[in-house]
Parts: C-alpha cells; structure tokens; sequence
C-alpha cells in the first residue's frame, strides 16, 4: 500500500468516526420528541381512566361526522392544555381541530 492510498484510508475513516460521532445527537432530539409524545399519551390515558376526560374515541365519534367530506389524519394530544387536535385534509387545505378533552367542545378551529 502506497503512502497516498494509507492517508486516504485514514482520512476515510476519520470522516467515518466524525460522522457516527454526530448520530447519537442527532438521534436524541428526534426521541425528545417521542418521548414526549409518549408522555403525552400517557397522561391521556391516565385522565381519561380516571374519568376526568373523554376517550379519543368518543372525541372522535363526535367530531367525525362534523367533518364529512374531509379526510382524518389523525390526532396529538396536548397534556398541558388537556386538549385534542384533530388533523383534517379536503380538498389539499389542512384544518385543525381542537377539542377540550374533558368537555368534548370545539375550543378552536384553524383552516
């Protein structure tokens, strides 16, 4: 092996090192958020077993038929607001809706 070919290996595999030295990085604040999104379900499940709240599925079969005509993305839950967003589609616009989670209300509505 020439000395040009051995410093282009060790430059290689410094590159290498660098850039699996960052990953873990990376990869943490992408499991902020699932972590926090965990907790968030958490909570939820928590309240709404204690009664203190309605389940996403009541939520949803109230809110559901108020969207016909729009296609449901999904929800988040918020534990801090004790809220549901509810994600909606029609026609390429995108409408949020957020629920009271313990009263079922509409508490805002976002086109």
């Amino acid at each position: 092996m020439t000395r040009h070919s051995r410093l282009a290996l060790a430059l290689a595999a410094a590159t290498m090192m660098v850039g699996l030295g960052s990953a873990p990085a990376a990869a943490g604040d992408g499991f902020y958020a699932q972590d926090q999104s965990r907790t968030d379900q958490g909570d939820a499940r928590r309240e709404m077993r204690a009664g203190n709240q309605l389940s996403l599925r009541e939520i949803e079969r109230r809110i559901l038929p108020q969207m016909r005509g729009s296609e449901y993305l999904g929800p988040s839950y918020d534990s801090t607001a004790r809220a549901y967003r509810l994600k909606f589609i029609k026609d390429g616009r995108v409408t949020y809706i957020d629920v009271d989670a313990r009263t079922g209300r509409i508490i805002n509505r976002s086109n």
